[in-house]
């Protein structure tokens, strides 16, 4: 099954200039959603993890499903003011602003390897972010997975540069 299929290009969002990549078209088809949680399961082989994060919001429609199925805690990487107990936070530049990502002080243990799934990567912004409030907990990131690769926008090279584990199932130009 060609996953690229599946994914609606709409151009000039959500700013002009933007090419958007929206992955709706490619959860509402339970084959392919099937197919997309599989192929993640099978790059996850690959790694030794204890904990699954993913980052808000399309992150979590891949992790909780892969968590389930693997039997890995969860953890959420929510959106500033999100989650009602104590917090990790770590600000970060995006591709078109500024934003704070958190997670509970009690959601990775020290030592924990954890698993970090999310829908896209454009310029690695809010992956940076993810990973280093893996790191500030104590834990480790055992690598990256994502659904879509802008490969043009470098944000998986900028990981990779970083010595993480980057994995994605198909790759589109950014813009």
């Amino acid at each position: 099954m060609d996953l690229k299929e599946y994914i609606r290009s709409i151009q000039d969002y959500p700013k002009k200039g933007i090419l958007f990549r929206d992955i709706t078209t490619l959860i509402k088809n339970e084959k392919a959603f099937t197919e997309t949680i599989n192929q993640i399961i099978e790059k996850s082989k690959k790694f030794k993890f204890d904990k699954i994060a993913a980052i808000e919001s399309r992150g979590f429609v891949f992790a909780s499903a892969i968590s389930y199925l693997v039997k890995k805690p969860f953890i959420m990487l929510r959106k500033k003011n999100k989650l009602p107990a104590e917090t990790h936070s770590i600000d970060f530049e995006l591709e078109y602003g500024t934003a704070t990502i958190e997670v509970h002080k009690d959601s990775i243990d020290e030592n924990d390897s954890v698993l970090i799934i999310d829908d896209l990567i454009a310029t690695g912004g809010t992956a940076e972010a993810a990973a280093k409030l893996v790191e500030i907990s104590g834990g480790k990131v055992a690598a990256f997975i994502f659904v879509i690769n802008l490969f043009d926008l470098n944000g998986s090279n900028k990981l990779s540069k970083k010595n993480y584990n980057v994995e994605s199932l198909m790759d589109f130009p950014g813009h």
